[in-house]
This record gives structure tokens, C-alpha cells and sequence, in this order.
């Protein structure tokens, strides 16, 4: 039986509670050995949206559907964006450390455009907020306050159709540059594994050696 179509039930609850500006965000190329991880930010007024048919988590939808479907997307948000980290900051930062350089570069350009009250991050960890820097005794001093509340909600691009949308967009602007770069490095088979760890592009990186784009903190082989 086919999952049920992500909703935008939680969004509204949200907005009857006062949050009427939701953001959902969502990341990809998290495991990934080449290429950028990118989160992808689609704010909509959550008590006046409609549903928006054909979104679902951008691992179900054929290529050539999540592409259709960037364009809707774009016109049915009231603000959208995606930000990327690349594999030398994945390699400094740790992935983490990077998802929140990749999410916060979308909220930046998102944001600019609508403020959100509320953030709906896919999974259980919440990678978008600045944690607390320790002071010079030691103890945890938070920083200034973000103007959203964030909340992560497991399998959220598969129910909230804020985070679906953000999900298509990420996933399909990613796949291009993966795309782009495999014409630089055609051994690597990126227009294909998009930088996955399959059996044959961790064979090229045996036989060839990593690139710049390679997380070279990751194991490779």
C-alpha cells in the first residue's frame, strides 16, 4: 500500500496556536562521500496554504517529477531557498557543524524575504541551532535567541508538506551540481550515485584517489 501524501495538518495546528509563518526544512547528502550536503528552507503562511498535489519525500519521485515540481514549489512558497556546505567544510566542521552552515545560508536567503515563527526540522536532531559556547568558567552561555522556534519531528518529509517541498528542492539542486561535477570527474559516476558510496565510485576512489569534493575525514574505501 503507497504512503499517504504529506499533509499540511501540522502546519495548520501550528498556526492555531499562533505560529503563522512554518518553515520546513530538510537535508541531503548527509552520507554522502562526495559533493556538498544541502538543506533545503520553504517558509508558506500555514493558515491560508493549500496543498500543494504531487509533493512527497524527494526519495520517492522519479527524476524528471521532482524537477516538474521545482517551479510549483517555488510559486506556491511564500519564501524558499537552498544553502550548501561543501566536502572541506564537512572536513572541518564535522558533518553536523555543517548541516547548520548549509541551513542557516538557506535561512539567510529565506528569511530575508519572510521571518518564520516556527522551523520543522526532518528527523530527531536539531542541527540548524547555534548551541551554547562555554564562558570563561565553564558554563554554557547561550547565545542570542533565534526568532523561531525550532522542533524536529521524526519522518516529517513524509507527513508535513512544508518539509516535502523543502525536501524536492534541496534534492533536486544538489543533484545538478553533482550532475555538473561529473562532468569534470566522468570516473566517479556522480551524475549516477550523486556522490554515494556505491561499489564503483569507491573503486575509482581506490584507483584514482580522492578530489577536492571527496569528505576526505570520511573512510572512502
Amino acid at each position: 500500500m503507497a504512503a499517504a501524501p504529506p499533509t499540511l495538518d501540522w502546519e495548520r495546528e501550528l498556526a492555531a496556536q499562533g505560529y503563522l509563518l512554518v518553515a520546513g526544512a530538510d537535508e541531503v547528502g548527509r552520507g554522502a562521500l562526495a559533493g556538498p550536503v544541502s538543506v533545503g528552507i520553504v517558509i508558506i503562511h500555514a493558515s491560508t496554504a493549500t496543498e500543494l498535489p504531487g509533493v512527497k519525500d524527494s526519495k520517492l519521485l522519479r527524476v524528471p517529477v521532482r524537477e516538474a515540481l521545482v517551479p510549483a514549489i517555488q510559486d506556491w512558497a511564500d519564501a524558499s531557498a537552498v544553502g550548501h556546505a561543501e566536502a572541506h567544510e564537512i572536513d572541518s566542521f564535522g558533518i553536523v557543524g555543517a548541516l547548520r552552515l548549509a541551513g542557516n545560508r538557506a535561512m539567510e536567503q529565506a528569511a530575508a524575504v519572510l521571518m518564520p515563527d516556527f522551523v520543522i526540522l526532518d528527523g530527531n536532531q536539531d542541527w540548524l541551532s547555534v548551541p551554547a559556547q562555554p564562558d570563561l568558567f565553564g558554563e554554557a552561555a547561550a547565545g542570542p535567541p533565534a526568532p523561531w522556534r525550532i522542533q524536529t519531528r521524526i519522518k516529517a518529509d513524509m507527513t508535513c508538506l512544508s518539509v516535502a517541498a523543502a525536501s524536492v528542492l534541496a534534492k533536486v539542486e544538489r543533484d545538478g551540481i553533482m550532475s555538473g561535477l561529473a562532468a569534470q570527474f566522468p570516473a566517479f559516476g556522480w551524475d549516477a550515485n550523486m556522490g554515494y558510496g556505491t561499489v564503483a565510485h569507491r573503486a575509482a576512489i581506490a584507483e584514482l584517489g580522492p578530489t577536492d569534493h571527496h569528505r576526505k575525514s570520511w573512510r572512502l574505501i
